[in-house]
């Protein structure tokens, strides 16, 4: 009978002495040992995780199922620690398959596995599933198996996954603050327009008289919404199902990235992220030995904007003549002259790969500041406005109450 794989917790002490910890799978506290061992770790404490009662762990259907950059990170350091380690590359994926905590990833790798055993290349294998392994990472794992240096290439893939994830991060923890704020006034309008006003409406009429236009515009408001409030959610989630569906269609972002770059205030941030993807994947690529033709033709594609992919595409056709890297770069905007300047010194000098990643490390630090500075400015605006709204409304609700008081003196 086969054993029923469990859930260890794990200390161990890796080859420079640093005690690290993880969780792996296995049938017994010995095979754990052994798997570690095997891994040139030093095991501290193994012990089986319960998941019994309260702390069983509960999956609910449509979340923690998706496989994203964080765990292709995760994965690709593990990986190449493995193969530094002398471990072959099957014994590395059996090993992965097995304590890798995202599911649908660990079946993804069980399927490579099983495709290198028969014969098939690690990055042949890596291709067959396009949903899960980047375009730059396929190419990538490539370029190291001709040039046998793997693990390099892996451990370059994981920092450049870390620094996209450090990125987003950046990104989504300074814009979570405004977001929520504006959702609770939408909220918060739509309440008391639902549930507020008709009451004052209600003892306006008892009072007689006209209203005034504040007011009367504000009843009118509460009457629409009543009426629009269904209508207006239901195309809010028709757009939204729309919108996840194809809102990577080339025809959608072909009107859309053009003007992202052209927004008063958030197309300068970003111009700044669509340039800081480009040059750290452009830098990668070319630093792992990569094609400049094939880096550039995955780049731009990685970018995250039509404009920079375009504007590949035309640094592509001049090194194809046998023209510069960065003569064509001058002619598209999106490119800060600094960027096509340092690029430029690259290649005469033979360091384009080292210039880019410094172009990228400076521009991820201006798309910190430039997300600071917007948070800044948002915050008091958004306080302001919505402020404003409020103690209108507040104001046009008692208007009449104050006519009354004044009739009455």
């Amino acid at each position: 009978m086969a054993e029923v794989a469990k859930t260890y917790e794990y200390a161990v002490r890796n080859r420079a002495g640093k005690l690290v910890t993880g969780r792996i799978e296995a049938g017994t506290q010995a095979a754990v040992a052994n798997r570690l061992k095997t891994m040139g770790l030093a095991p501290v404490s193994i012990a089986e995780v319960q998941t019994s009662g309260l702390k069983r762990e509960i999956t609910i259907p449509g979340f923690g199922d998706k496989i994203t950059l964080k765990h292709l990170s995760v994965m690709s350091r593990q990986l190449a620690t493995m193969i530094d380690a002398g471990l072959s590359l099957l014994r590395a994926l059996s090993i992965l398959t097995d304590q890798t905590e995202s599911k649908p990833l660990a079946k993804t790798l069980g399927q490579v596995r099983s495709d290198v055993e028969t014969g098939t290349s690690f990055s042949a294998a890596l291709a067959r599933h396009p949903d899960v392994f980047p375009p730059l990472m396929i190419n990538m794992v490539k370029a190291g198996e001709v040039g046998g240096f793997l693990d390099q290439v892996l451990i370059s893939v994981a920092e450049n996954y870390e620094s996209e994830v450090k990125l987003r991060g950046k990104i989504k923890s300074a814009a979570t603050y405004p977001v929520v704020v504006l959702m609770i006034a939408i909220l918060a309008i739509i309440g008391m327009l639902l549930f507020i006003v008709p009451v004052f409406a209600d003892m306006f009429d008892t009072l007689g008289g006209v209203l005034p236009l504040p007011t009367r515009i504000l009843m009118w408001m509460s009457q629409s919404l009543k009426w629009t409030i269904v209508p207006l959610v239901i195309a809010f989630l028709a757009f939204n199902s729309w919108w996840s569906k194809h809102k990577n269609d080339r025809s959608v972002r072909e009107r859309l990235d053009p003007i992202k770059l052209r927004l008063p205030v958030f197309g300068s941030l970003f111009q700044k992220i669509a340039v800081s993807r480009f040059t750290r994947n452009f830098g990668t690529m070319i630093h792992a030995g990569v094609p400049i033709l094939q880096a550039l033709d995955i780049v731009g594609e990685t970018s995250g904007n039509l404009v920079i992919e375009k504007a590949s595409k035309a640094v592509q056709d001049s090194v194809r003549r046998g023209e510069s890297l960065t003569g064509p770069l001058s002619k598209h905007p999106v490119f800060p002259p600094m960027v096509v300047q340092m690029m430029a010194v690259g290649e005469d000098t033979g360091a384009l790969d080292t210039m880019l990643e410094k172009i990228a490390e400076f521009y991820d630090e201006e798309v910190e500041a430039t997300t600071d500075a917007l948070t800044s400015l948002i915050e008091p605006l958004m306080i302001v406005g919505i402020g404003s709204i409020i103690g209108a409304m507040i104001v046009a609700m008692y208007l009449p109450i104050f006519a009354v008081f004044d009739l009455v003196q």
